[in-house]
């Protein structure tokens, strides 16, 4: 599939993410590498900048999404990775609050695994929303949905497993 994207164009780099959304195979997991400068800068700011980025990002992906694939001509084309990127925003929250397991390094690579599960996979609602939802908003919904699901597990797998603190 031709990727009809204009990367000198900073919607289409947005949409690709900075051009890891054009890996030839898994151009969501790329993608979502993307998000990682992003977390190094923002995880330093504290959770409310961190959580005000993450909105914003949410919101105007929306739109970033919607123009993105109607340029392409493809709804939700494959190189359109910033739902990918959003979505880990999301999922990473938690490292915001300071809540980790092991190694801030080791917490997101676990989270990286987790949110790609939720996004491949897709179970349930998530699956619902993907196939429902249309335009920008359902090209984002799906994978914010996967981000909330990664942070969610998360917080429960710390409440049910952590050791209390001494």
């Amino acid at each position: 599939m031709s990727a009809p994207f204009r990367l000198r164009q900073p919607l289409h780099l947005l949409a690709v993410g900075f051009g890891l959304g054009l890996a030839p195979r898994a151009p969501g997991t790329f993608g979502t590498l993307a998000a990682l400068p992003l977390l190094v800068l923002l995880l330093p700011a504290g959770w409310f900048v961190y959580l005000v980025a993450t909105l914003l990002a949410s919101l105007v992906g929306v739109w970033i999404c919607q123009r993105a694939a109607e340029d392409a001509g493809v709804h939700d084309h494959p190189a359109i990775v910033w739902d990918e990127i959003a979505g880990f925003l999301v999922a990473a929250f938690p490292l915001s609050l300071g809540v980790g397991w092991i190694h801030p390094w080791v917490d997101l690579a676990i989270l990286f695994a987790l949110f790609r599960f939720f996004d491949a996979v897709k179970p349930g609602p998530i699956r619902w929303l993907d196939r429902n939802l249309h335009g920008g908003l359902g090209i984002m919904a799906d994978d914010l949905a996967a981000g909330l699901a990664t942070a969610l597990l998360w917080w429960a797998s710390l409440a049910l497993f952590a050791a209390p603190a001494v």
